[in-house]
């Protein structure tokens, strides 16, 4: 098992390399590019996945691998360089991993590390994400300025809340990912990926829904969708460390 200095310390070194190389042992560095916006492909290993029973103890191990970046707790970073992954369903888990791998979903500093040839296949997926939909989320995640939350609270109620729930609990069974506990850094940069066409695999219904938001409705919404809190039940105590890497 690797050190959690090593992890914590090696993030940077391992993400600067991921974009700089062009290339890296696990293959190349991006999926080949298309403009074919994808939401939920047919036939794919995704669906492979979802049937196969997870071994917990090789989904630990391969978590090291993504813990450079989203750290051992799963948290990722406030300033939203890397969402937190920890509690996330595992259906959207696998979802979004198995769109990164087919190339549904540009992400060229995840990519090399998402490989078969990296992690290993169908299982490793199984196995990587139900450890970490097994993680403790953050208590306390990067929230926005808090000056308009009463908007932001009423955009949510109007628009979010039939597809992530009104605590921004998201949808197993639809892959509508947990929301709540996320940094607002990360919220707002993926939110103008999506309404730009950048996330090829975003929910249409959701692209299409927010192209009418200002800037301002943007702000107020994700700032109130930052400080939605996780059940008490999928939250850590304040200061909890992953004992798996020590």
């Amino acid at each position: 098992m690797m050190s959690k200095t090593w992890l914590v310390g090696g993030a940077a070194a391992l993400a600067v390399a991921a974009m700089t190389s062009g290339a890296w042992a696990a293959g190349p560095a991006q999926a080949p590019k298309s403009d074919k916006k994808v939401w939920m492909s047919e036939g794919s290993e995704r669906d492979e996945a979802l049937k196969l029973k997870p071994n917990l103890e090789n989904g630990k191990d391969i978590y090291e691998v993504c813990s450079a970046c989203h750290m051992p707790e799963g948290w990722g970073l406030v300033d939203g360089t890397f969402p937190q992954v920890a509690g996330q369903h595992r259906t959207v888990l696998i979802k979004q991993l198995e769109d990164i791998r087919e190339g549904n979903r540009d992400n060229p500093t995840m990519y090399p590390f998402a490989l078969p040839s990296e992690i290993g296949g169908a299982q490793a997926v199984t196995d990587v994400t139900d450890y970490i939909a097994r993680l403790p989320m953050n208590p306390k995640n990067g929230v926005g300025p808090g000056d308009d939350l009463e908007h932001g609270k009423k955009l949510y109620a109007d628009n979010c809340t039939r597809c992530h729930g009104e605590t921004g609990e998201g949808d197993a069974a639809k892959f509508f990912p947990r929301i709540h506990g996320q940094h607002y850094a990360y919220l707002v940069r993926q939110y103008q990926w999506i309404k730009e066409g950048k996330r090829r695999n975003a929910n249409p219904d959701m692209v299409k829904q927010i192209q009418q938001f200002t800037d301002k409705d943007t702000k107020a919404v994700l700032d109130y969708v930052s400080r939605l809190k996780p059940p008490k039940e999928l939250t850590a105590e304040p200061g909890w460390k992953n004992p798996d890497f020590k």
